[in-house]
């Protein structure tokens, strides 16, 4: 079965019946994460800044949607050889969370060698096998064909398929309905952004909203591949030998189907350094009580860089996840907060 324009069915945007669907099926298994709000950083920033704590979902991170709306479409027959995905952590945690509780297996997370203990000792403890490689000089995509040619496993992919596009699209529409909830009207969106499956689910439920909400993807510097490639109109890799305290925001470059979604519904994008990163980190736990690791800290690492604030507006972001090294965290959480613009 194939999409329009010769691209496979799993290669074509989701339309809005197929995000309900997610929506249904995610329903009563993965959380309604809480929006939440903080009056002290209201003042700081001078607006309102409503917070979708996706880090308080299942295995501590977004990835969860997308791995359980993938895992419970496939037939059980199928993963029989067993199951891959390819990891720095917070996805590789949630397939092996999804597999388990769908009862398939076994499950094998390829996980670079520098990723985080805690995702990798994570992983392992939701019953996944854990196998190492070295992102600086491996092929990924021979990898994975190796797995899923040789070995006869089914890869679940991070983020470039319909089926984690329609499932992270929840997130923005149960923030907007949030939002309303409570009298909030939000004038911009804000999301982490590697691969590009966030920013591409939310995107479109966004554009699908009654009263259309812009979207900003926020990447490392040295990562910006999805802002470069928005501007570019083609995507663009980043170059090699990059470093950031982001691991969960390391794709060389952005997913096909993602850059062509964020790019068709004009979804801007800005880089930030990492001690923003760390600052927004120490935030969160100041002024919600909230561990959050350093890419999923990004968004309000962008409100905190701001140097005019927010000038009144309401502005709805994602803590995407939680998974971090005990040690980076509280050396984050050790600084002190920059001051206030």
């Amino acid at each position: 079965m194939t999409g329009t324009e010769g691209s496979p069915w799993w290669m074509q945007p989701p339309g809005a019946e197929e995000r309900a669907q997610a929506a249904t099926r995610l329903r009563g298994v993965l959380l309604e994460t809480p929006l939440l709000e903080s009056e002290r950083l209201n003042d700081r920033l001078g607006g309102r800044v409503l917070v979708k704590a996706e880090c308080l979902q299942h295995t501590g991170s977004f990835k969860a949607r997308g791995a359980w709306n993938w895992l419970s479409q496939l037939d059980p027959t199928a993963a029989a050889g067993g199951i891959v995905a390819l990891s720095s952590g917070n996805h590789g945690q949630a397939v092996a969370w999804a597999a388990r509780r769908l009862g398939l297996g076994p499950v094998t997370i390829l996980m670079p060698v520098d990723a985080p203990a805690a995702k990798v000792a994570r992983t392992r403890a939701w019953g996944a096998v854990v196998a190492a490689y070295d992102r600086t000089s491996v092929d990924r995509a021979a990898l994975m064909r190796h797995w899923v040619e040789e070995r006869r496993h089914v890869m679940v992919p991070a983020f470039d398929d319909r089926r984690i596009v329609a499932a992270t699209s929840t997130i923005a529409t149960e923030a907007l309905a949030q939002a309303a909830a409570v009298g909030a009207t939000p004038t911009q969106m804000v999301v982490a952004c590697s691969g590009g499956g966030l920013a591409a689910g939310c995107a479109l439920a966004l554009a699908a909203h009654p009263a259309p909400v812009p979207l900003l993807a926020v990447e490392p510097e040295g990562f910006d591949d999805m802002g470069r490639s928005l501007a570019a109109g083609q995507r663009l890799a980043n170059a090699p030998g990059a470093t950031t305290i982001c691991d969960a925001l390391l794709s060389p470059i952005s997913g096909e189907l993602c850059f062509g979604i964020n790019h068709a519904e004009g979804t801007r994008a800005q880089a930030v350094p990492d001690h923003l990163a760390r600052a927004a980190m120490a935030a969160y736990f100041e002024y919600f009580g909230l561990v959050v690791e350093p890419g999923g800290a990004l968004p309000l690492a962008a409100l905190l860089g701001g140097p005019e604030g927010l000038r009144g507006r309401t502005v709805l972001i994602v803590a995407s996840g939680a998974n971090t090294d005990k040690a980076v965290w509280l050396d984050a959480v050790s600084q002190d907060l920059p001051a206030a613009a």
